[in-house]
């Protein structure tokens, strides 16, 4: 039997979801019921690729470009189930919100749109791609891996990250770099026999203070931002000099700055500091890297690179978009247009691939990743009710 494609079903799509662990690299029973859901409310050609994303297609009534409706599979940790107010994994509708982890990132938007495409069979200028994606939370593998892949062609794409009603047009990306100093382990009783990579921990941190006040900004998008968030020792023993110290940089950076040009700075801030290295000592700047591996098999070792990305104000898609959607109470004016405070996948379907790409769901970004996660039901009920018009409009206003 076909589910109807009406809102109190795809709100309780949402609460069955969150019911579902599902971190980076664990989403296989998400997955599974994801794909299981778009089978039930109609959708097309569902499948699940080789890197786990799950795809269904709303077939359109035209010729106009697809639109693909992303959200991910993926969540984060939910931390301390007594420090929640609202059981985190219980998918609970009280006070006006669904509550849990997942309800505004992602899996609340990621019902919404999925029923959203099925009620527009027929009926859309073009095709309505559905593609749920894994590993977001880790920078992106699931969708870089779908659009290098050919296996979508979408002519725009609407990204379900929370944006309050907003349309957002880009963020900035994030970059995830280490300094690792080394030099020669020895017993705490001895230092003379040792080189302690700590030495030079405090040049590397006046460096790294050096370049986050001198960083480029953006109109739109506002400052990048740098900050050394943690300190690794190696060996990991309070009676051993270690002869190794890693420092973690996370970069908040603009849509133009790449790898190589990343290490470039970081490395030319320390040599400004550290003019001559002491013997038995050294150090090297290189980006962060992880062992990831999809819960259908896919074994990839990746940096830890979003990449960011700015939609023009005067694209064609954001102006309907903005219209479409119009303002909670005030449907006769235009959305607030704007960027996101964090990353999304849409740095790499417009920042790297350069599909016409925005942001549109409900929820309020101060509660992602929080123990107090939640998306305001009526607020959900009304960007259901935006949706078909948006995608209309962005469909029609690129044919």
């Amino acid at each position: 039997m076909v589910k109807e494609p009406t809102f109190d079903n795809a709100m309780a799509f949402a609460a069955d979801l969150i019911a579902i662990p599902g971190l980076s690299g664990e989403e296989g029973d998400v997955a599974r019921c994801v794909f299981q859901e778009m089978v039930a409310v109609g959708l097309e050609d569902v499948r699940v690729d080789d890197a786990g994303n799950v795809i269904g297609v709303a077939r359109g009534c035209g010729d106009a470009p697809a639109a693909m409706l992303s959200c991910h599979l993926d969540v984060v940790a939910e931390g301390d189930h007594s420090e929640w107010e609202v059981p985190p994994f219980s998918g609970e509708v009280s006070d006006g919100f669904l509550h849990g982890r997942g309800a505004m990132d992602i899996k609340g938007p990621l019902a919404l749109q999925t029923y959203v495409a099925a009620s527009m069979k027929g009926e859309a200028p073009g095709d309505v791609i559905v593609a749920h994606t894994v590993y977001e939370e880790r920078g992106g593998l699931g969708m870089k891996h779908l659009l290098e892949s050919g296996d979508v062609k979408p002519g725009v794409v609407i990204i379900g990250e929370s944006t309050h009603g907003d349309i957002c047009i880009g963020h900035r990306g994030r970059a995830e770099l280490e300094v690792v100093m080394t030099g020669v382990a020895g017993h705490a009783s001895a230092p003379e026999r040792a080189a302690n990579a700590l030495d030079l921990l405090s040049d590397v941190l006046l460096a790294v203070r050096d370049l986050a006040a001198s960083q480029e900004s953006d109109e739109v998008l506002g400052a990048a931002s740098l900050i050394a968030t943690m300190v690794d020792v190696l060996p990991q023993s309070r009676n051993v000099i270690p002869d190794q110290a890693i420092v973690a940089l996370d970069w908040r950076i603009l849509p133009h700055d790449d790898h190589e040009s990343l290490v470039k700075r970081v490395r030319e801030a320390i040599e400004s500091r550290i003019q001559s290295v002491p013997d038995a000592l050294a150090y090297e700047v290189r980006m962060a890297t992880e062992r990831q591996v999809t819960y259908t098999g896919i074994v990839a070792d990746r940096n830890l690179f979003t990449p960011g990305f700015l939609m023009d104000l005067s694209h064609p898609v954001v102006g309907a978009a903005a219209r479409a959607v119009g303002q909670r109470g005030a449907a006769d004016e235009a959305a607030e247009v704007r960027p996101w405070t964090f990353a999304t996948d849409g740095g790499w379907s417009r920042g790297v691939h350069g599909i016409p790409t925005i942001g549109f769901a409900p929820g309020e970004e101060r509660f992602a990743h929080t123990n107090r996660e939640r998306l305001l039901v009526e607020e959900a009920r009304w960007g259901f009710e935006r949706y078909p018009g948006l995608i209309s409009s962005v469909q029609t206003a690129l044919n």
